[in-house]
């Protein structure tokens, strides 16, 4: 077996090994924490440290109570929903916006000032006015994720646009291209491995964004289910929702890093 993927394999092992120590160590201290034993019980079902039968949060994750008791997968189709929505947005607005602000100076003049004063404003101060304005749950969250995850589009598109080559913007206009054939034919080449970089962080944002929009908003989600069994007093669920979240995430992050990687004819040309 190739050395490398050995370490791949064998030293992400030994780091969830110190992990599951740690944790053993902080619920042996803090009164009623779940251990690890007790989180793999709640979360698969079996039986406990006291001996009682438990049904896991896991062992039917597509079950369907009522509108608004749904088990996990739901949950999270829920969340992904808002997520994608919010995301599908931001990229028709922020791909357009960044193209324009890297190919005209005037326009990075008038957007810049606004660009760096609300893009490091928390999406918690936006959802209180989101929620006054929609008076709806969905669209509140939907337009926080669009709100706080629209500027890495930009900001990257426009970078990518300013990476393009000054010796083919000239070749353009001694060809007398149109700017659709300038922004088709030489812009977007060059500009599309930095737009799926802010893409990429786009999705990761509002991957965040979702979980602590939707424990203030309520409904059903995977940041309402994370709330509502902290508000049940069921810390083994809170640990369990909190490595779905990361789980899902990470599964995001790899799914637009491949797509990204795909559109990169920098790495296609070295391969």
């Amino acid at each position: 077996m190739n050395r490398e993927l050995v370490k791949r394999i064998v030293l992400p092992l030994l780091v969830l090994v110190v992990i599951i120590q740690v944790w053993s160590g902080i619920a042996h201290v803090v009164e009623d924490f779940p251990t690890p034993s007790d989180t793999y019980v709640a979360a698969f079902g079996g039986v406990d440290a006291e001996g009682d039968d438990i049904v896991g949060v896991l062992s039917d994750p597509f079950y369907v109570e009522n509108v608004d008791d749904k088990g996990l997968f739901w949950q999270i189709m829920e969340s992904l929903k808002r997520v994608f929505g919010g995301f599908a947005l931001a990229l028709i607005v922020g791909v357009p916006l960044g193209l324009l602000i890297g190919m005209s100076k005037n326009a990075q003049y008038a957007f810049d000032p606004f660009i760096q004063i609300f893009k490091p404003v928390s999406p918690l101060a936006w959802l209180p006015l989101l929620l006054f304005i929609f008076q709806d749950i969905n669209l509140t969250a939907i337009s926080t994720i669009f709100i706080t995850s629209i500027w890495p589009i930009i900001i990257n598109t426009a970078l990518g646009v300013r990476s393009v080559n000054e010796d083919y913007m000239n070749v353009a206009k001694v060809l007398q291209f149109t700017p659709m054939e300038k922004v088709v034919q030489i812009i977007l080449p060059v500009a599309v491995p930095f737009i799926f970089t802010g893409m990429r962080l786009s999705l990761g944002i509002a991957w965040l964004v979702i979980v602590a929009a939707e424990m203030l908003t309520g409904g059903i989600g995977i940041g309402f289910w994370i709330w509502d069994e902290y508000n049940n007093l069921a810390y083994h669920n809170i640990i369990i929702g909190i490595i779905i979240v990361g789980l899902v995430g990470f599964i995001l992050d790899v799914a637009m890093g491949k797509i990204a990687d795909y559109f990169d004819y920098t790495k296609k040309g070295r391969s």
